[in-house]
């Protein structure tokens, strides 16, 4: 089967595989394109937690987003791990450079275990220089208070704080829901002319390691296929949920989830 798109992934490397690059590179593959990747960070992790970051040097990475793209254009960028100011700002040059007009970002900040992965000047620079350039900003609720810094306990907050993103430059923004005490989960897509509420129920597990990272790269490659971003973000979910349902119950803390149950939605989505 010929790939469907071309994906460019800049993240960070996840050793455990459920998260990270690694994640990204079997959710644009599950789905049908073709995977390359510039990497930010390796880390030393499993699903208990992480136990160290060794961080990739500026250069370097706009190397690898250069070099690849000027041989191979990508139809779209996922965007995760960005872990300094001086990367973002290296990042923001390079897709200048390259000039791909399809870039889903995801404001990776707060590791499953607990962990913070970025610095106060890295979120101002991201919040500065990053935001504007991107099609869409996926965070989750933990992000998005950082990002706005502001609680956010219920769905009119989830649309507030969307709306305080847009006010920073964003486009487009899709709140994730997911650590909101509810039974079922709103995700909430918000530009500065729409609001969509996508609703789905909870499941019961703990097999939810890198689903930020899998919905991005999810979005990324629907995006990057033709789909327009709503419906991208629509697809994106639901290939998560069902991911989550079927999760294969690794490892002794929040395992993955499964990556390879995109057969399902593709049946289901034409």
């Amino acid at each position: 089967m010929k790939p469907k798109s071309k994906i460019l992934i800049i993240a960070g490397s996840d050793s455990s595989g459920g998260a990270g690059i690694q994640a990204d590179i079997k959710t644009v593959t599950a789905l049908g394109s073709y995977a390359m990747t510039a990497i930010t960070a390796i880390t030393s992790q499993n699903t208990t937690g992480i136990k160290s970051i060794v961080s990739i040097d500026a250069k370097e990475i706009s190397n690898q987003i250069e070099f690849t793209a000027k041989d191979i254009k990508p139809d779209a960028i996922k965007i995760g791990m960005l872990h300094s100011a001086s990367v973002i700002n290296a990042v923001v040059e390079s897709l200048n450079k390259i000039k791909t007009k399809k870039i889903i970002l995801d404001p990776v900040m707060v590791a499953k275990s607990g962990t913070k992965l970025i610095n106060d000047e890295a979120i101002k620079t991201l919040k500065k220089n990053l935001i504007k350039k991107v099609s869409l900003i996926t965070p989750n609720i933990p992000e998005a208070e950082m990002l706005i810094n502001s609680k956010i306990r219920s769905k009119e907050d989830m649309i507030f704080a969307a709306n305080k993103l847009i006010n920073l430059g964003a486009k487009n923004v899709l709140i994730k829901g997911g650590h909101l005490d509810s039974k079922i989960i709103l995700d909430v897509f918000v530009n500065k002319t729409e609001i969509i509420v996508f609703k789905n129920n909870r499941f019961s597990t703990n097999n939810t390691h890198g689903t930020g990272c899998t919905l991005s790269s999810a979005i990324s490659t629907f995006f990057g296929c033709g789909k327009t971003l709503k419906k991208s973000c629509e697809m994106g979910i639901k290939y998560v949920n069902q991911a989550i349902g079927t999760g294969p119950n690794f490892g002794k803390g929040h395992g993955p989830i499964n990556h390879l149950n995109s057969i399902i939605v593709n049946k289901k989505y034409k």
